[in-house]
């Protein structure tokens, strides 16, 4: 057992120091940033800059400079947008994280101090006010109507009651639960003061211990990214072979060892698919940038594409669902014999409420209940009773701003009550007003056996919808000396109120489109199962099977678990309440465990544990707590819940578009690699040179990652079901379109190359057109794939204004190289082909283009 501090005079300056060395600073450990070292390796790592270097160097022993100088300042342009892009979203993080310290009230040296949250040390008393943010765990030695919100470790919405005991202990108690001693590093006072003795700091506290947790949980890639490394592995492996093959066929066969090097380069570069972990970054890169203007922050852009295959979203209520705010939900008038419908008065729309639709017999009780609260109120139910009165209450005579304060009885352990005495100037005697737990103020105004049931059942009636409910009441007394205790004034019930944490307005439309998408929503939630099954009824969630709470949870084994979490099973079970942070991440992996991809909502510091071992977690940026959103890899950054459903469509329209992109690098690249062996094995001159492929490089790169990324989502993206948890992007169906496409492509080149020599051009010339009709080849190549689901000529008509800027730059280039003789020269040229030929065998490219594979796509097809 630790030994107390004296709450009197605290810690001194010396304790403070040997506390320090030991224990070291109240912090909690942040993620760091990627160093600029560990951007740049990633960068320069790819095995197409390597080759690119390798390329430009032989050029440099060879003695062309202008095509090392091209081929080195590629290298470099690449290098400094892709640094950009990764410097662009570790920035955003920085934006985001606060890394401010609270400050802390502690008693030190007999002298009150306000110091910096990390300064607090085990032993430390500190003192506690309303608004204070708490900053560390402690033990309550002291307390006079403390209220803490508790939310970001317990998950309740509401603030819970502290009591101080004695004698001091470390144990320290879970959170969650009214009239304990034990407070919490991070969480919120609402109401009352008091004094604690702190008992942990830094990564012992509760809030710390979740955080420490997380650097256990290692972050999953995602399945595109596992299937993209293993596809560029694998076809880089088996093109080693032939590269080392057609640079002996070419150093034996010509007996020119330099140039067969360079030309089993230039096919490792028209080989290797370098463009497909580029259009992974540029894709969720780009797609990073679409979704946070719909104020959505992409930590990990990777969980941008796993949104597009979620099957289960797992949410948190308070502060996800809910707006983590309480809201007056209902007046209940004491029963005197009417209809029971005109009992009760619902408030659906506070801001738009007028004072002439707030019926005069509900007047009173809201009066008296704005009477017995602070008038500057921080408590959230207070605020609730306050801003709907100076709305309902407007322009009447039952709002008292010149009433003065006379004294306060706050609220005790033994009587869960509070009543406040009011002077008015125009009234004789003093106006109490009272407020509490319903037992209380039945207590306190002396009602009735019959009165008293009556009044229970209206308040289980409304307890069942997960409301909390006050009862309020009125008394007056004369001028004089007040009495020690409220129950001696004679107190006479005006009504009930009911308050709720209100569903965010966009929760119900967003829970209806997860649905229509075939997405299961399920609450995970430390609220009560009333609370909790009343906000999941109102957000469209099935509970027909109930809820099950977390010490049912407990006693449940792993096979038990995954059953009732099976979608297809008849007792499945999609509300979890009174859930702890180790119940939440159970779930989570159990959900996995069964084949579903998981997407986790959250905002506390409890959520934290399942954020981060969740195939996509789903962070709150206005009200989330800064280890959620380190543990998370998507931030909203408006608490929009309507904004995930955004982000779910915008991933799969990711998925849709990088099949397109990938059908189109197939396509691209199969002539480019067989013009390159062609040439080789039949003795023509070498057709493509590096400048070639780095310029098919500089048009496929933009074409996948720009223009495919701009395409329209398909038109039933939202209304089919997630895709298999086993597809897979290089599937049979898209290699096999791929290849069609470019080996079509490839005939055409093969035509054209060998017609030019048959009409007795030079090879530069022949080199030139067969250049030309591969670009005008990609550009149909592009074309073609624009659409899974829409004909190919009303394809043609969606709009895309990245397609004719890629077009028209294409083109503008190839014109260049044809007629500039500077470029010319560059690419090999040397002279163009006349304008009649090259425009008519660019025409009959066209035409063989379109009439062969355009075919396919007069009818709707899916890739």
């Amino acid at each position: 057992m630790a030994i107390a501090t004296n709450s009197t005079s605290g810690l001194s300056t010396d304790d403070v120091v040997k506390k320090l060395r030991t224990n070291g600073w109240n912090d909690l450990p942040s993620a760091k940033p990627r160093s600029f070292q560990a951007i740049a390796w990633t960068i320069v790592s790819e095995p197409m800059f390597v080759l690119l270097i390798a390329c430009g160097a032989i050029y440099l022993v060879l003695g062309n400079i202008e095509d090392a100088a091209i081929l080195l300042g590629s290298v470099f342009i690449i290098i400094g947008m892709s640094f950009s892009q990764e410097k662009k979203s570790e920035r955003a993080l920085e934006a985001l994280r606060d890394l401010s310290s609270p400050q802390a009230l502690v008693l030190r040296n007999s002298t009150q101090q306000r110091v910096p949250g990390r300064d607090v040390v085990p032993g430390d008393i500190i003192l506690l006010v309303e608004g204070d943010r708490i900053p560390a765990d402690a033990f309550l030695i002291e307390s006079q109507g403390l209220t803490v919100d508790e939310s970001l470790l317990s998950g309740e919405s509401i603030p819970v009651r502290k009591l101080a005991s004695e004698p001091f202990s470390e144990d320290v108690l879970a959170p969650g639960g009214d009239d304990h001693p034990s407070i919490y590093s991070g969480t919120l006072v609402v109401q009352g003061t008091g004094k604690a003795q702190v008992v942990a700091t830094a990564g012992n506290t509760a809030l710390g211990r979740v955080g420490n947790a997380l650097f256990t949980l290692e972050t999953e890639p995602s399945r595109i990214q596992t299937e993209t490394q293993h596809a560029v592995k694998v076809i880089a492996l088996s093109s080693i072979a032939l590269v080392l093959f057609l640079m002996a066929w070419y150093g034996i066969s010509r007996n020119d060892w330099m140039t067969g090097i360079l030309a089993g380069l230039t096919l490792a570069m028209s080989l290797l698919p370098a463009e497909l972990p580029l259009i992974l970054t540029i894709f969720l890169g780009i797609g990073s940038w679409r979704i946070a203007k719909k104020r959505v922050l992409a930590r990990r852009i990777s969980a941008i594409e796993m949104l597009g295959a979620t099957t289960v979203l797992c949410v948190d209520k308070t502060g996800t669902l809910t707006e983590n705010r309480m809201a007056l939900s209902q007046i209940i008038l004491p029963a005197q014999g009417t209809d029971e419908q005109d009992l009760v008065q619902q408030f659906n729309d506070i801001q738009s409420l007028k004072p002439e639709q707030f019926p005069e017999k509900f007047h009173e009780t809201l009066e008296f209940a704005i009477l017995s609260s602070h008038r500057n109120p921080f408590d959230p139910m207070e605020k609730a009773i306050n801003e709907t009165g100076k709305i309902a209450l407007r322009g009447t005579e039952h709002l008292h701003a010149n009433w003065s304060l006379i004294e306060d009885y706050p609220l005790s352990p033994e009587l869960l009550a509070m009543s406040r005495v009011w002077q008015s100037p125009d009234l004789v005697d003093y106006v109490i007003a009272a407020k509490g737990a319903p037992e209380a103020i039945i207590d306190l105004c002396h009602l009735s056996e019959s009165a008293t049931q009556q009044i229970n059942i209206q308040v289980n009636q409304v307890a069942k919808q997960g409301l909390r409910v006050l009862a309020v009441a009125k008394a007056s007394f004369r001028r004089g000396d007040l009495p020690e205790i409220q129950h001696d004034f004679k107190f006479q019930l005006t009504g009930l109120i009911a308050l709720a944490d209100p569903l965010r307005p966009s929760v119900r439309k967003a829970v209806t489109e997860c649905h229509a998408a075939d997405i299961r929503v399920i609450m995970i939630t430390g609220d009560y199962p009333a609370t909790a099954l009343s906000i999941a009824m109102q957000s469209g969630l099935d509970v027909t099977s109930g809820a099950i709470t977390g010490s049912e949870l407990e006693t449940m084994s792993d096979i038990d678990l995954e059953q009732c979490l099976q979608s297809e099973s008849s007792n499945s079970i999609n509300v979890f309440c009174r859930i702890q942070p180790e119940q939440k991440l159970r779930l989570v992996v159990a959900l996995k465990n069964i084949g579903e991809i998981v997407a986790m909502t959250g905002d506390g510091v409890n959520d934290a544990p399942a954020l981060k071992a969740a195939h996509i977690g789903i962070a709150m940026g206005g009200r989330g707590t800064d280890v959620a959103r380190e543990a998370s890899a998507l931030v909203l950054l408006d608490d929009d819940f309507s904004s995930i459903v955004a982000a779910i469509s915008l991933g799969r329209r990711i998925f849709d578009n990088v099949r397109k992109a990938v059908v189109f690098v197939i396509a691209a690249h199969i002539p480019i690699a067989g013009m390159s062996i062609l040439a080789v094995m039949m003795g023509w001159p070498l057709i493509w040179l590096p400048v070639h492929i780095v310029f098919f490089e500089l048009m496929i790169n933009p074409t996948c990652s720009i223009v495919f990324e701009a395409e329209q989502e398909e038109a039933n993206v939202m209304n089919r079901p997630p895709r298999s948890t086993k597809a897979k992007i290089f599937d049979r169906p898209l290699f096999m379109m791929g290849l069609q496409q470019g080996v079509f492509l490839l005939l055409i080149l093969v035509a054209v190359y060998m017609g030019s020599t048959q009409l007795g051009l030079h090879t530069e010339q022949a080199r030139a057109l067969t250049f030309s009709a591969m670009i005008v080849g990609d550009i149909w190549l592009i074309l073609i794939n624009r659409s899974s689901s829409l004909p190919f000529f009303a394809s043609l008509k969606l709009p895309n204004p990245a397609l004719w800027w890629v077009i028209a730059s294409g083109v503008t280039m190839l014109g260049l190289a044809l007629f500039v003789p500077f470029m010319s020269q560059l690419f090999h040229f040397l002279s163009p082909p006349s304008s009649v030929l090259l425009l008519m065998l660019i025409s009959v490219n066209m035409l063989l283009t379109l009439f062969v594979v355009a075919t396919k796509f007069l009818s709707p097809r899916g890739v």
